[in-house]
């Protein structure tokens, strides 16, 4: 196992890896937990130019990196989570207004979703744990990411914990991947708490977002991949959607991952974007808020993925974005569904809602020069578009019929000016 040890984000209490699963005991569900390793060891003894020779084309080639077995195989699951395209975008570049975009298209994992990391991770530590069913609460990507993961492995079960007013695609897919559902009729956060609190009573194995710290573990292979795949030139600023937190602070983790390794000179400012209706963090940032004096507030938007009242990685998500200079952004769900299919026809890219609200929040940080013109900046797009394919049908207008003969066929060409 790579050496590590789990440290408070509040009180910086100090925990090995076998005494504890979650969150720090004595700062409570807000002392989330960093996973750190021994920076100098790892400095003498791994190459980063060492990974052009490793052909894993998937997240477990970064394994020195995470607190799996550095020096063994994989973690036995068939599903090939990570190393997704990053796409050099220079008509978003363009429309924005900025000298380069890259955007990262996470919505090529195996369900669908940047999610997919997090539950890998998780469920190779249920595995070596030998616990067989891991639970989450889930707006939808969550949960279809580990129901996938659990899918590919025997004897195992995922339980989800899910909100009744998650998308029906969403539900749909965690059916196909033979989950237990438990549907609970009222928000995300009382899903949140139900689960939590069955994993505790059943000895089950939390993957819940924020308080299972090795969520943020997987979720970093994201920034490790963008590194790489930039040639280690690190961009001025990435700009993630947010929820819970969990990912924005993945991406710091990662980041400062290697620049403790001396793989980057400098971390890049991060820039997390919310919906209005569910901007808790946007306001903590403006406010000079600390994450653990944080309040809930009744949350609603179109993207659900990213609907969180009290996110669960607060402290953390807050640390991602003042230790490196970045912002906070709140878009609207009118923003949110007019980027869906702007994004597309830029850059061929069809993502969902939650990963549409980095793009429209990519635009305001440009017109609130939190982004300069003269930089490069990374889109990271969390998760597909087929996740929620009504709220695309909302962003494009409906295509009449023609009759079937020529003359009105090309009618219908010169309205759309083609002939």
């Amino acid at each position: 196992m790579t050496s590590h040890y789990l440290q408070c984000v509040l009180c910086g209490r100090r925990y090995e890896d076998d005494q504890l699963h979650y969150s720090c005991p004595h700062c409570g569900e807000a002392g989330t937990l960093d996973i750190l390793y021994d920076y100098d060891s790892l400095r003498t003894s791994l190459d980063r130019d060492a990974l052009k020779g490793d052909f894993t084309t998937n997240a477990w080639r970064y394994r020195d990196l995470l607190p799996i077995a550095a020096d063994g195989p994989v973690p036995p699951l068939s599903l090939s989570v990570g190393w997704t395209p990053l796409y050099d975008a220079p008509r978003v570049a363009d429309a924005l207004g900025v000298a380069r975009v890259s955007l990262k298209d996470d919505g090529r994992n195996p369900t669908g979703s940047l999610k997919d990391r997090a539950s890998a991770l998780v469920t190779a530590r249920a595995m070596a744990a030998d616990i067989p069913i891991v639970s989450t609460a889930s707006t939808g990507n969550a949960a279809a990411a580990l129901a996938g993961i659990v899918a590919s492995v025997p004897d195992m079960q995922a339980v989800i914990f899910v909100p009744a007013t998650a998308p029906e695609a969403k539900i749909a897919q965690l059916l196909v991947y033979g989950a237990q559902i438990v549907l609970v009729d009222d928000s995300y956060d009382v899903a949140f708490d139900l689960c939590m609190q069955t994993c505790l009573e059943q000895n089950w194995y939390s993957r819940n977002t924020g308080v299972n710290p090795y969520t943020t573990e997987g979720k970093k292979t994201v920034a490790l991949e963008i590194a790489e795949q930039l040639d280690w030139q690190i961009p001025d600023a990435v700009v993630v959607s947010v929820g819970d937190g969990s990912i924005i602070s993945g991406i710091y983790k990662g980041f400062w991952d290697l620049h403790q390794l001396g793989w980057i000179v400098r971390m890049p400012r991060i820039i997390g974007v919310q919906a209005v209706g569910s901007s808790p963090l946007v306001a903590a940032w403006e406010n000079g808020t600390p994450g653990e004096a944080m309040q809930p507030v009744d949350a609603h938007t179109i993207a659900d993925s990213i609907s969180a009242g009290l996110p669960r990685d607060r402290v953390k998500a807050l640390r991602a974005v003042r230790e490196t200079g970045g912002a906070y952004i709140a878009v609207t769900d009118d923003d949110i569904v007019a980027a869906i299919p702007e994004l597309a026809q830029l850059s061929g890219v069809f993502v969902e809602p939650a990963a549409a609200a980095a793009f429209a929040g990519a635009r305001i940080a440009v017109q609130s020069q939190h982004i300069n013109p003269d930089e490069h900046i990374a889109i990271v797009l969390t998760g597909n578009g087929l996740k929620d394919v009504r709220t695309a049908q909302k962003s494009v207008q409906p295509v009449a019929s023609v009759a079937p003969n020529m003359q009105a066929v090309r009618d219908h060409l010169r309205k759309l000016s083609l002939i």
